[in-house]
């Protein structure tokens, strides 16, 4: 989810001291740049506290636990389980990421005691009632997108690069995506999202950065609003760890139903 892009196509690195010659050349040089700084950390786990408010502002509150894999010439493998409130509590959710072809994923349900399968033409459906879609819970590989630099530009504070991304997957619930990367960080610190129509959906912006071993930057609080809806999801992001020891058997099917 935090983890901006992944890059296995060396042969088209651009080195940062080469001028791009084009926006779409500037653009996928920052692209990769950004994915430079945030490769090596293995495996990652925190604890997310989710706020969702609906249009006249009540909120519901629940609590997961993340687990990512960083997976090398693919993309990131994540496990999602939720503790509470008590009627989704050991719900959990498997994400297997891919560059352009379709994403594994899968939701356990306890209530149901059945494991199942999201359809690659359902992801840009909501995940677990927030706003966030399935398809923003994955590793965005570069190759699902392709490029263009527009402008640099002042945004809450931060200096950054503006550069719109358009999807290349089949069933994407976006149009396009307008990414504000910091130029110290290089991560993220705003997201717009356009539905198929071109018509402007959500905004995600990030906030209170914090960095771990000293190279890895991540977000303590990430804010998603749907403008359509007036809906919004709020993830507050606790005890972000590290190289854990997390391995391949922990992110397979069976890891779904031993979730707990």
């Amino acid at each position: 989810m935090q983890k901006l892009l992944l890059i296995p196509l060396l042969s088209l690195i651009l080195p940062l001291n080469v001028s791009a010659t084009t926006a779409e050349d500037r653009g996928m040089q920052i692209a990769i740049e950004a994915d430079q700084r945030d490769t090596g950390w293995r495996d990652q786990q925190a604890k997310i506290v989710m706020t969702l408010r609906n249009k006249q502002g009540d909120e519901t509150t629940r609590e997961n636990r993340m687990s990512i894999l960083e997976v090398a010439d693919d993309g990131d493998k994540s496990l999602i389980v939720f503790d509470t409130p008590a009627d989704v509590k050991g719900t959990a959710f498997l994400s297997h990421t891919h560059s352009l072809r379709a994403d594994d994923q899968w939701l356990f349900l306890p209530a149901l005691k059945r494991i199942k399968r999201i359809s690659s033409s359902n992801k840009s459906g909501p995940f677990m009632g927030t706003e966030f879609a399935y398809e923003d819970l994955s590793s965005q590989e570069v190759e699902k997108y392709a490029y263009k630099y527009l402008r640099d530009e002042e945004s809450n504070g931060y200096q950054t690069f503006v550069i719109e991304r358009i999807p290349q997957y089949k069933n994407s619930g976006y149009k396009r995506q307008l990414v504000w990367i910091d130029k110290t960080m290089y991560q993220p610190v705003k997201i717009e999202y356009y539905d198929r129509k071109g018509e402007l959906l959500k905004t995600l912006t990030y906030h209170e950065y914090k960095q771990y071993l000293d190279k890895f930057w991540r977000s303590s609080r990430m804010e998603m609003i749907n403008h359509q809806t007036a809906k919004s999801t709020t993830l507050s992001w606790f005890d972000y760890k590290f190289n854990t020891g997390l391995k391949d058997r922990n992110f397979d099917k069976n890891s779904l139903k031993r979730a707990r």
